[in-house]
């Protein structure tokens, strides 16, 4: 005897039941059967279900304590420190490797790398547009080095900001640079509209590509503080505050 001949006995042993009733029942019962045939046909299915569920929950909870870390490592870099910084990083990494989090904290991460490392040796530079004898690279002086292409509308966004720090902070010591490495589509007349459009008077150069590679720069604009030899900061040159600066002039 079936499922559904036991429900429909057990049905009219219990007195008359109204023929809706009756065909609700058998509706409910073909409907279990078929669930407990998909189950016999699949049983890994069940199980598969619950660990998802169980991962969808364990997820939330890790990327939770990923996203405080990654707070965390913001607030400690605009603080300048970058030691706790790089050690809350490396538990994020570790930890949360697999969070959406992390993804978001790898450009972080290539920024954070190069911070103590020693400034380039020899600033490989193929031509100067402007300002060559108004910066000593090598002097150990607070330098503002900025990566930028004439193409990129938020370099051309930045580059006023970055003349205005220029000026304010020149008397008290501090350098800009700009680099640009020039393509196709950033020609030399290109850099130059680009420099008068922004208004901008720091010195400018061409690079060949090595000191992006040196400050590990992939995407632009981007920003490196370089004082002593040392990089001391790396990151979005809008991300760079006057208490940071200062802290370095």
């Amino acid at each position: 005897m079936n499922a559904r001949t036991l429900v429909l006995a057990a049905t009219l042993l219990a007195g008359c039941a109204p023929a809706d009733k009756v065909d609700a029942l058998e509706q409910r019962v073909a409907t279990l059967e078929g669930e407990v045939k998909a189950l016999k046909a699949n049983p890994g299915a069940s199980r598969a279900a619950k660990g998802a569920a169980a991962a969808t929950g364990t997820n939330s909870a890790a990327e939770t304590k990923a996203n405080a870390l990654l707070k965390d490592i913001a607030a400690l870099s605009r603080e300048n420190k970058f030691d706790e910084a790089k050690a809350k990083l490396a538990t994020l990494k570790t930890d949360y490797g697999t969070t959406t989090a992390y993804r978001k904290a790898r450009k972080m991460e290539q920024e954070l790398s190069v911070i103590g490392k020693d400034a380039p040796a020899t600033w490989e530079v193929e031509k100067w547009y402007q300002g060559e004898d108004d910066v000593d690279l090598t002097s150990g002086k607070p330098t503002l080095v900025v990566f930028f292409e004439a193409w990129c509308p938020h370099c051309k966004h930045e580059a006023p900001a970055l003349e205005t720090r220029y000026q304010n902070y020149r008397s008290m010591g501090l350098q800009v640079v700009g680099f640009t490495k020039v393509t196709k589509s950033s020609t030399d007349a290109k850099v130059m509209d680009f420099l008068k459009e922004g208004g901008v008077t720091f010195p400018i150069a061409k690079e060949t590509g090595a000191l992006s590679k040196w400050f590990n720069v992939s995407g632009i604009p981007a920003a490196a503080l370089v004082k002593d030899g040392k990089i001391v900061w790396r990151g979005h040159p809008a991300r760079l505050s006057d208490d940071q600066l200062k802290a370095w002039l």
